[in-house]
């Protein structure tokens, strides 16, 4: 089979790196997703150990359609009865983008009527209760090109289970983790976040340098079809298991002013199996300060959007710029939308990469030279 895992835009390359990482063959990173092929070991190990991706899909079908003609004729000719069995559920959504094809209703209406015929064929019957296990067919055209695919997670991945509760307008776990990847942290690090909310970055910067796999503890939709097979499951999350490196030396710091946060933070930890490893303290950035030798500084500040009016977050940023100081083997990791952020902290960064938080673009500044 061939699968997409799709992902925000700027994390393509991460995601393509980490699922060669995991001997996950033929890997082509495009815009938004990341294509590659395998069996059903490979779709359970992709759900499982994906830290960057956002969701797993079986890609069906790829074909250009500008007629309703076309594309059901297309969409009929997928054998269905490969994936969908009995009395499985098989709801159709997507989205149009610069397509002659720009009727979501029409396409969804299409789409669904063709995928009917095609397993009425199969299974010579009219009608299709629908009421087992969903398979969630989805749909992308743009430009007139259509990609037909079935997801096989569920929740989000970036839905680790950990974060049932969060404070407002908390990191996305995937963008947290991209993050924690960029500061190059690993398993002797110091880690910081001196704005840490309910937790997030510390929690995934934890599971990287233990090498705890995000998807460890939860269920994905695949695991719950007809045609799926419980045994390669329980194997792949023996695998996994098994690249657990909990005798290493990290450690993280975790400040807040709002206990409320910090409150949240711990029970986060604590559910993810990470909260030996993090201490949190309740603290401002404008007290911020460390007597480590070593030490890497990760977070993500309020800013305009999320949480505070634009000039708050950019007298926020010089607070940020006077207290994290030059110093040889510290590093900083900063993301914000703000174009202005070097302007406000005081120095220009080493290094920036552009991300998108959803919808908005963001950059990454990182600052490590003493």
């Amino acid at each position: 089979m061939t699968f997409c895992a799709t992902c925000l835009l700027g994390l393509e390359g991460l995601v393509a790196n980490e699922l060669r990482h995991h001997e996950i063959e033929n890997v082509r990173a495009e815009n938004g997703r990341v294509l590659f092929d395998g069996d059903m070991s490979t779709l359970a190990r992709a759900n499982i150990c994906s830290r960057y991706a956002e969701r797993i899909h079986i890609l069906v079908a790829e074909f250009r359609a500008v007629t309703f003609e076309q594309l059901f004729e297309n969409v009929k000719k997928v054998d269905w009865s490969k994936y969908i069995k009995g009395d499985e559920a098989f709801p159709v959504k997507g989205s149009s983008i610069n397509s002659k094809l720009n009727s979501i209703p029409a396409c969804q209406k299409i789409i669904k009527k063709a995928v009917v015929e095609s397993l009425r064929k199969s299974y010579v019957v009219d009608w299709f209760e629908e009421t087992g296990t969903m398979h969630k067919i989805q749909f992308l055209i743009i430009k007139d090109k259509v990609s037909i695919m079935i997801d096989t997670s569920g929740d989000g991945l970036h839905k680790r289970g950990y974060r049932e509760n969060a404070n407002a307008a908390p990191i996305r776990e995937t963008l947290a983790a991209a993050m924690v990847d960029l500061a190059h942290v690993r398993k002797n690090h110091i880690v910081c976040d001196p704005m840490c909310g309910s937790g997030t970055v510390l929690i995934e910067a934890t599971l990287k340098a233990l090498n705890i796999m995000p998807g460890i503890n939860r269920s994905f939709i695949a695991e719950e079809w007809k045609i799926s097979e419980p045994e390669v499951w329980c194997s792949e999350r023996e695998r996994a298991r098994s690249l657990e490196n909990r005798d290493c030396t990290f450690k993280a710091y975790g400040y807040d002013v709002d206990e409320e946060a910090l409150k949240l933070a711990q029970e986060n930890a604590e559910k993810a199996g990470v909260l030996d490893r993090i201490t949190f303290e309740k603290r401002d950035v404008a007290d911020f300060e460390s007597d480590e030798e070593y030490l890497t500084v990760i977070t993500n500040p309020p800013y305009g959007e999320r949480l505070l009016d634009i000039n708050e977050a950019e007298r926020l940023y010089k607070i940020m710029g006077e207290r994290f100081t030059k110093r040889e083997h510290y590093s900083y990791t900063i993301i914000s939308p703000d174009d202005d952020f070097e302007k406000c902290f005081g120095r220009v960064a080493d290094k920036r990469r552009k991300l998108y938080n959803g919808m908005l673009k963001c950059n990454v500044y990182m600052y490590y030279k003493s």
